[in-house]
């Protein structure tokens, strides 16, 4: 296709609508590459992390170019809260799916044959309907976004055949550049991305694949429901978090069984009906510290980016797999944990389940390598991060400092002997017993089964009375990991060829001593210590990010979006360690975009005054020439604040959104302090009985600045009450009587 070039002013432009709508105030890694290309009229193929900021390398264009952006998207449950999520950044979104009534429907169609929307999310089965692709050659489109791209292969983990029909965007759209986005895909995903989407002469960026913030650890599995219990209570209590099990059996009783020790914990899989799969994500988005129990089928496109911790309570079954699970914690940058126990029997199920499927023999060889680099990585005695990474491509010189395996490394040590014997008891076996025979075999135990099998006559028997029975089972789970043992169809392990080398002496193999020897309580020193560690802000700044995250729940319910819409966890702990004075500073924090700032700025300003004392932080430093200019003109800001009517929190959006290229809102200062100090006490009085009434925060009510204008003005009718600053017709309707009458009482007229 023919290049649009980029203008001049490309950058400049990103970088307002990046500031002004979602308060960034600048690109990540190579997003500002990638908006260039694609607002230039080019394709481009995206590797990015999840978390890495995907999702701004297609919004931002579409936002800068002509037309309305067409996202495609696999998962319609997740849609509407993605287009909630932009809305409240003022950007006009919408979707396009089958959840949608007939007559939503065509509002929608008719916005986009309009151009009146930015962003439109439609599934791929949608997108293919004849009626889709007409209504898209009527409409001005100005990119195709194609998230989770890696599902066009059958070689990606999450395959879906619908995608690979999505060769009909180049075809009957050949001048509309094009995105493919994913987190995860090897060379040979990556190769179909590009065959099927015909990416071939499109630019390739790709981002690092480093999670700093996320701490990857994997244990010996030893009681999973147990441990994962201590884990979450040592680090990560009243924390979102997800928890991956393999099978529908276990997702339920792991679920049950957290919700019964005190864990707010809930079940999600495919077998649960619509309205339980449809409960348990909307209970995990909009709720805070909600677990969700999940197979696999839970993850794919979930934006909640204060999800805190994933666990693994069974063997997934890639890398690949693994990563894109464990990328769901942290999306906010904040430290977060992947943490994994696995055992025997998960290498073994994993294995079975490979050879036993109805894949074709090459493509089982390829899963058959995933999942041998998988266990390499669980079995490692070196920094995971670096293996990690590498088997992406991505070369890491130093250990990272935050796995386990660099916060405590482990001992090594030469275990060739001890695997010389567990191979010998396996051949002479046999080749087909399973891992609790061979141990009793080596530990000279004359179970019945061993007597009855003559196994108790065999030179290996008892050769391991040296060792505990963990240590064998250790031994023989690295064993099966590292190759030299293989699952049968009934469990039986047989020696491979890979196991002829080291039984001949001819190899040795060195394996990981805290893999053999049975785990150490953790004290509660060390979980305390940890949890500390772990914490999102400092101890000092506790009460206000929590006091924050109440506010934010309250709001996303009365909007019925998550609270993440409303803002990130990162975004409050900047303001936590800000503490911003007004409003001109507020909205230098990051993710306080122009719209958010004027929704969300004086209730936000008043949460901090109230755990900061007079001013907090920012009253400690002299004002800036910027903020100096603001106070000078907080006069005129007040008159033209009192000639508008406040929407409260509480409250739907009346009529259009603000333009999304209007003129930043203005900001001003807090009014200076009532006259009427005795009104003023009794209006706090006021909101204090209303809060226990309505069990509103006080904030909600009125805020701060609100009670000193009501002070100021002392209004002696509901009329008086029109025009001043945040007494919208809400609160007059719902609190104007009892403010005039407490004003009266005050003032003993």
């Amino acid at each position: 296709m023919s290049l649009v070039q980029p203008q001049p002013d490309t950058d400049a432009r990103a970088l307002e609508v990046l500031s002004r709508v979602w308060g960034y105030s600048q690109f990540r890694d190579v997003q500002a590459d990638i908006v260039r290309t694609v607002v230039g009229g080019g394709n481009a193929l995206v590797l990015m992390p999840t978390g890495g900021g995907k999702s701004l390398c297609y919004q931002v264009p579409s936002l800068l170019r002509p037309g309305t952006g067409i996202v495609v998207s696999p998962l319609i449950a997740l849609m509407k809260d993605q287009v909630d999520a932009l809305r409240q950044f003022g950007v006009r979104a919408a979707f396009l799916n089958s959840s949608l009534p007939l007559q939503s429907v065509r509002e929608v169609e008719a916005a986009l044959l309009a151009g009146t929307l930015d962003l439109l999310y439609v599934a791929p089965e949608r997108l293919l309907l004849p009626r889709t692709l007409e209504l898209l050659r009527s409409a001005p489109v100005a990119l195709f976004a194609i998230d989770e791209a890696h599902c066009v292969s059958q070689w990606g983990h999450d395959f879906r055949p619908e995608y690979g029909q999505l060769g009909v965007l180049p075809q009957r759209f050949p001048d509309i550049p094009r995105v493919a986005l994913t987190a995860t895909a090897d060379d040979r995903t990556r190769a179909d991305i590009l065959r099927v989407l015909e990416l071939g002469g499109a630019a390739q960026f790709i981002s690092s694949f480093d999670r700093p913030n996320i701490q990857y650890r994997v244990a010996n599995k030893e009681g999973p429901k147990t441990q994962l219990l201590d884990f979450v209570h040592a680090e990560h209590r009243g924390d979102a978090g997800i928890v991956y099990c393999l099978s529908r059996k276990s997702v339920e009783q792991t679920a049950q069984w957290l919700a019964t020790q005190g864990v707010d914990a809930v079940p999600y899989h495919a077998g649960l009906s619509p309205r339980e799969r449809n409960h348990a994500q909307e209970r995990f988005l909009n709720d805070e510290g909600v677990v969700v129990v999940a197979t696999v089928a839970f993850g794919m496109g979930i934006d909640k980016p204060n999800v805190r911790f994933v666990a693994h309570l069974d063997l997934p079954k890639s890398m690949e797999g693994y990563y894109q699970e464990t990328g769901r914690a942290g999306r906010d940058g904040l430290p977060s944990t992947a943490w994994m126990v696995y055992g025997l029997a998960d290498v073994v199920n994993v294995k079975r389940m490979l050879s036993q499927s109805d894949a074709p023999e090459d493509v089982k060889r390829v899963e058959a390598a995933k999942l041998d680099a998988l266990l390499t990585y669980c079995e490692a005695a070196t920094c995971r991060r670096q293996l990690l990474l590498a088997y992406f491509g991505e070369q890491r010189d130093e250990p990272c400092g935050n796995c386990d395996i660099c916060l405590n490394p482990p001992k090594v040590r030469d275990a060739t002997r001890e695997a010389q014997m567990a191979l010998s008891a396996a051949i002479r076996t046999g080749n087909c017993f399973g891992a609790a025979h061979l141990t009793d075999v080596l530990l000279g135990q004359p179970t019945e089964k061993v007597v009855g099998m003559g196994h108790h006559l065999l030179p290996t028997f008892g050769v391991g009375k040296g060792h505990d029975e963990k240590m064998w089972r250790g031994l023989i789970r690295q064993l099966v990991s590292l190759g030299h043992l293989a699952a049968g169809e009934h469990y039986g392990l047989s020696a491979t060829g890979k196991s002829r080398p080291l039984l001949k002496g001819e190899t040795t193999l060195m394996l990981r001593e805290d893999s053999l020897v049975p785990r150490e309580k953790v004290r509660k020193r060390d979980r305390d210590a940890s949890r500390s560690s772990r914490a999102p802000v400092d101890a000092q700044d506790a009460p206000l990010f929590e006091a924050l995250r109440a506010w934010r729940l309250q709001l996303a319910r009365q909007k019925s979006v998550p609270p993440y819409a409303i803002f990130s966890d990162a975004t409050l702990k900047a303001i936590c360690e800000l503490r911003p004075g007004s409003a001109s500073t507020l909205g230098t924090v990051s993710g306080v975009g122009q719209r958010k700032l004027a929704d969300y700025g004086e209730a936000v300003l008043d949460i901090v005054r109230e755990h900061s004392g007079s001013g907090g932080r920012e009253a400690a430093r002299p004002a800036l020439p910027a903020e100096r200019g603001a106070r000078a003109n907080s006069a005129v800001l007040g008159m033209l604040r009192g000639q508008e009517q406040e929407r409260t929190p509480s409250q739907p959006v009346r009529g259009p959104a603000p333009s999304l290229f209007s003129a930043p809102a203005q900001a001003g200062e807090t009014a200076p302090a009532p006259a009427h100090t005795e009104v003023a006490d009794a209006l706090r009085e006021l909101r204090r009985e209303l809060t226990r009434e309505t069990g509103h925060s006080a904030f909600v009510i009125f805020p701060n600045a609100t009670l000193e204008a009501l002070a100021d003005a002392c209004p002696r009718t509901l009329a008086d009450l029109e025009g001043l600053s945040g007494m919208g017709p809400k609160r007059i309707e719902n609190y104007g009587e009892r403010i005039v009458d407490v004003v009266l009482t005050a003032l003993d007229e």
